[in-house]
């Protein structure tokens, strides 16, 4: 899943860790989700979505949704 996450997180001059301390998750998890490695639980997406006060669809993008449309 494309998302934002390295953006927003560059926009606060946060480190990896810094996020990861904000969100209870470590250094390698922020990196495995920024590289799309590793998709979110719904719970962390929430919490990733209230930190930087932005709806989930502006933060995630969901890969399939042209094969759906199409």
């Amino acid at each position: 899943m494309k998302n934002q996450l390295k953006v927003l997180r560059a926009m606060r001059s946060w480190s990896q860790a810094d996020l990861g301390e904000h969100l209870d998750v470590s250094r390698q998890a922020v990196n495995a989700i920024e590289t799309g490695k590793y998709d979110p639980s719904l719970p962390l997406a929430f919490k990733i979505s209230r930190l930087f006060a932005l709806p989930i669809e502006e933060i995630f993008d969901d890969e399939f949704e042209g094969a759906r449309n199409g």
